[in-house]
């Protein structure tokens, strides 16, 4: 297929990559020029990449630089023609997917939210999954797109409910970690040895992916962003404003919320979202780490 990828930061250089390894014909626009995916076209506005795409690819970092690259100038809109499909993998705010989608339809276009779970990690090794909301035809037409980049997709219904599922999806994520962030911060400060409190916790219920995943960083005080704070509290945002569009109350992720507040005026966002406990570590007077740390 032809597609125009827009983005290419931690996780859509990888992205782009994966599509240009799966035979499809890629024509990437960045913000920063100079960050090249082999074997792919480079455009010089996202409006040249998207002419005479069959899909624009999104992987951007919020609401603002989407609507930026669609609507703005040298904007993707005035390449938009019936039957394309722009895919948004950027996490985004849901009531504004929906407005922006009514928008690209004017044009004969389609718009499917496709962001995505798997970290840096799973966009380098095509393993990542794909939370998408749009209609079943322009789903099944990207599925060769998807299966290039990931190893599963899930629809969740018409469009932005990929976005309000992704939302919710990131919620868990970021309470489950400060859970295990205040428990390893506990436990070292009452003298108990974290290596063999995450031992524990792998054999327990208390098991999480999320503690799976990021123990072993931890716990060798690697911080280097899978995703970076900034981003996880960008989200946490998105998911608050959501809530209260919805009236509904999130009173533990609003705490949360300040912890990512702190965090990033620490001088954290640009390490990953584990760093939060480094100010939970301060307050407190120690610091965590494995026996090989």
């Amino acid at each position: 297929m032809r597609v125009a990828f827009v983005g290419l930061g931690i996780m859509g250089h990888a992205m782009a990559t994966n599509l240009v390894k799966a035979g499809h014909e890629v024509t990437v626009w960045n913000r920063t020029p100079g960050n090249l995916v082999e074997g792919a076209g480079v455009a010089p506005t996202p409006g040249a990449a998207a002419q005479g795409a069959e899909v624009v690819w999104l992987c951007v970092s919020d609401t603002d630089a989407v609507e930026g690259v669609i609507f703005g100038a040298d904007g993707v809109e005035a390449s938009l023609t019936e039957g394309m499909i722009i895919a948004d993998s950027s996490t985004i705010s849901p009531s504004a997917t929906v407005k922006f989608a009514e928008r690209v339809g004017k044009k004969g276009a389609t718009w499917v939210d496709a962001p995505m779970t798997g970290s840096k990690i799973g966009a380098r090794d095509g393993t990542l999954v794909f939370i998408v909301g749009g209609s079943e035809e322009p789903v099944e037409r990207l599925k060769p797109l998807f299966a290039a980049m990931g190893k599963k997709i899930f629809r969740m219904g018409e469009t932005g409910k990929g976005q309000a599922t992704k939302l919710v999806m990131n919620l868990q994520i970021a309470l489950i970690f400060e859970g295990f962030a205040e428990a390893l911060t506990l436990a070292t400060k009452l003298g108990v040895d974290p290596q063999q409190l995450l031992t524990l916790i792998e054999a327990t219920m208390v098991r999480s992916g999320v503690v799976d995943y990021k123990g072993p960083f931890v716990m060798q005080r690697d911080f280097t962003p899978n995703f970076p704070l900034r981003l996880m509290h960008k989200d946490i945002r998105l998911t608050l404003e959501a809530a209260k569009e919805a009236r509904v109350k999130l009173p533990a992720l609003e705490t949360v919320e300040e912890i990512y507040e702190m965090a990033s005026e620490d001088g954290n966002k640009d390490l990953d979202y584990a760093a939060t406990l480094t100010l939970l570590e301060k307050w407190a007077g120690v610091q965590v780490k494995g026996k090989a740390a």
